[in-house]
């Protein structure tokens, strides 16, 4: 029987198309895969699912959602299964981080509201929990993507820094500790 984390590897998760153009296009060789002239042409990811894996973890790290939109027709694939993500190894160029993969699979099914006693009992079929994670997983990355979009309209130059990324997770991460460590005064009695 399969598992879980088998039948969701096989899915081929969707973005907005809108976002072709002003992300996709421009961060990544979407469509190409990883080519040894990426610096050259200034992309700062290979593959297309590499953009959608970042804009999936601003998602999650905001823990922000925006439901896709609704026609089909509007939206596109990352281009290959999710098992495949990470995969490849060259000598030159990456090295592999198929790992990425269980780390989102770990965070969805954290994330995602499925009753797991009743997935065990057959109750809830495998189909329809790769579903929920797949649509908790494209509401994650589409929130993202429009955060990438609206920092770049506000500063078209505001991820050509080597650590503009990791300084978004880290404003993410910083948001949260001021949160809990904010004074709460007991009520008067």
């Amino acid at each position: 029987m399969e598992s879980l984390f088998e039948a969701f590897s096989k899915r081929n998760p969707e973005w907005e198309i809108k976002y072709q153009n002003t992300i996709m296009d421009v961060f990544a060789e979407y469509g190409k895969g990883s080519t040894q002239y990426q610096e050259i042409r200034g992309k700062l990811f290979g593959a297309g699912y590499e953009m959608f894996i970042i804009a999936f973890f601003i998602g999650l790290y905001a823990d922000k959602k925006k439901a896709l939109i609704a026609d089909k027709s509007k939206r596109k694939t990352c281009g290959q299964p999710i098992m495949y993500w990470g995969n490849v190894e060259s000598r030159n160029l990456r090295i592999g981080y198929g790992r990425i993969r269980e780390y989102i699979f770990a965070a969805l099914v954290a994330r995602t509201d499925v009753d797991f006693i009743a997935f065990d009992k057959g109750e809830l079929k495998i189909g329809k929990v790769v579903d929920m994670l797949i649509n908790t997983m494209e509401e994650y990355a589409n929130f993202g993507f429009s955060f990438i979009q609206e920092k770049l309209e506000d500063n078209p130059n505001y991820f050509y820094n080597d650590t503009a990324f990791v300084r978004v997770f880290l404003d993410f991460l910083h948001q949260d500790k001021q949160t809990d460590n904010v004074d709460v005064e007991p009520e008067e009695l």
